[in-house]
């Protein structure tokens, strides 16, 4: 089989008018030709760090939503259906990979659960690890995300870290801030990426150390406008990578063939930005991936032009699996697992009295990042309990474990905005217990049920309407189509700001607020946690 086109030579930096002849999955050759083309051949896409599950779908659905944006490939850390399910929910997303053309490479997950300061359904030991890291499908250590654990040679991550190095497999990083000599230890025990660089002067510091900067671009983290620049200074030592999408996003505005545009609106050199999304992953993580190479698995895309880079048609192993706006696939259906151990909630539950005289702690939250603030404020009181101030924007949140019967845990968040109403959802980072917020203890208590009967999603209620995005799989996916699965997320959205909310993504920014992680203070189902401290801090101060 050939095709013709311009072809896109990564490796000496050279745009020619060629063909290619590929046959079984692979490039038998590349010839170039007098004939002028105005289509454009290049290697597949490849996103370096993603959690499929953060799409609310599974692998299969997932295919179907990335492979008509030119993604050919993904290394794909199962860390949350891992929290929820352990090595079973990492066994799930392997086998459901395998009923899709699209390459999926897993990490093993490094930190199952990401801490001890909160209730995860599952826990992964180096014992899990050791198996996981023999699995042919397996290709990393996923995010070391405890940083702590490294520099203070914590035993049981010295143990998943030395595996790592025993079976080859390279170690992904997770370590938003560190610098100086805990950046040093963390780096020589063999870290190699990091994906939480917020801006270029940290990303510096982490590439000296030998570590490939991420450059991430999901819903909720944003980071390529502040690190753009590394594709200058840096271009070697980058890769690009989505971390956390959700499934209307990469419908909308796309996966990495977005972030590859927002760098042809930049200016940036397109082999360059197309080194970080293709050769640098490749050769990192030594995939099996074609780079248009003679020889190489037939894994490339043809796009139309490069400077509005709109997918023509992709290929994967010479099988073309999309073109002319259509995917050429079929998929089976994914069954259901899941681990969701409690019954419905009351009012009170979770109300707060207030302490004499003393203020409240409150979660300040950042559009668009993951780390947020703190402040402290005069709780309002009515009826001799705290409640929600919607005229301060102060409202409460609640977390509750979904693995175990146990009494909810209450907080104050600002910048939510809700005016109305109350939203809640199962996907709540790491552990992925359940967390909401509402102006008032009856929204919140309502939205909070209407999760555990359907045993996981996400839903929005405002008295008697109520708004649910079921999520069957572990509550964190769903097996129905990428494209109904986006239009009721984007329903969802829509009621919340209905509700007041300003947030770009309400429910992720929401699902990240108990990912006990990231600066600098967030809420889990065992207390309100200071990161900066590693441990629990009081409400009242």
């Amino acid at each position: 089989m050939n095709i013709s086109g311009k072809i896109l030579d990564l490796f000496n930096r050279k745009i020619y008018n060629g063909t290619i002849k590929y046959n079984n999955g692979k490039i038998i050759s590349i010839t170039q030709t007098d004939q002028e083309y105005s289509n454009y051949i290049l290697p597949g896409l490849i996103d370096s760090h993603v959690h499929i599950e953060s799409s609310m779908l599974t692998p299969k659905q997932f295919s179907k939503i990335v492979v008509p944006r030119g993604t050919v490939a993904v290394v794909t850390d199962p860390h949350e259906i891992a929290n929820v399910m352990g090595v079973e929910g990492v066994e799930y997303m392997i086998q459901n990979s395998k009923g899709t053309p699209l390459k999926c490479f897993f990490g093993a997950p490094s930190c199952v659960p990401a801490t001890s300061f909160e209730t995860s359904g599952a826990v992964i030991t180096s014992e899990d690890i050791e198996l996981l890291l023999q699995k042919e499908e397996v290709y990393a250590l996923s995010e070391m995300m405890n940083f702590p654990g490294v520099i203070y040679e914590d035993e049981e991550v010295l143990k998943k870290i030395k595996l790592a190095h025993k079976y080859g497999k390279k170690i992904d990083g997770h370590a938003p801030g560190l610098v100086g000599e805990d950046l040093k230890k963390y780096a020589q025990a063999g870290i190699t990426t990091d994906h939480e660089c917020i801006n270029t002067n940290e990303a510096i510091d982490k590439i000296n150390q030998g570590i490939v900067v991420q450059i991430r671009e999901g819903s909720a983290a944003k980071n390529f406008d502040n690190l753009a620049s590394l594709f200058d200074t840096h271009p070697d030592d980058i890769m690009l990578c989505t971390d956390d999408s959700h499934s209307d996003e990469i419908l909308q505005k796309g996966h990495i063939d977005k972030i590859i545009k927002l760098g042809i609106a930049k200016g940036i050199d397109i082999f360059k930005l197309l080194r970080a999304a293709t050769i640098k992953p490749v050769e990192h993580y030594n995939l099996p991936v074609g780079l248009l190479r003679e020889g190489d698995d037939a894994d490339f895309i043809v796009v139309d032009n490069l400077d509005d880079f709109n997918i023509l048609e992709t290929y994967i192993n010479g099988e073309k699996v999309y073109t002319e706006g259509k995917i050429t696939f079929d998929l089976d259906k994914s069954e259901a697992i899941n681990n969701f151990n409690i019954s419905s909630i009351n009012e009170d539950e979770i109300k707060i009295l207030p302490q004499e005289g003393k203020n409240i702690r409150v979660i300040e939250a950042v559009d668009g990042d993951l780390i947020t603030d703190e402040l402290i404020w005069k709780p309002n009181i009515i009826d001799g309990n705290i409640v929600s101030s919607i005229d301060e924007d102060i409202l409460k949140i609640v977390v509750v474990n979904r693995y175990k019967t146990a009494p909810p845990v209450v907080g104050f968040i600002k910048n939510i905005g809700l005016k109305k109403g109350a939203i809640a959802c199962s996907v709540a980072h790491d552990s992925h217990n359940l967390i909401a917020v509402g102006v008032s203890d009856q929204e919140i208590v309502k939205a909070l049920n209407e999760i555990i009967a359907c045993r996981g999603g996400i839903t929005c209620v405002n008295n008697d309407e109520i708004n649910t995005l079921p999520l069957e799989i572990g509550g964190l996916m769903t097996d129905e189509d990428g494209q109904k699965v986006a239009e009721n997320y984007l329903l969802l959205n829509e009621k919340v700001k209905e509700f007041g909310s300003p947030l770009k993504a309400p429910f992720m920014t929401l699902s990240f607020m108990s990912l006990l992680v990231i600066p600098k203070i967030k809420i889990g189902d065992k207390g309100l946690f200071d990161v900066s401290t590693f441990s629990f801090t009081n409400l009242f101060v």
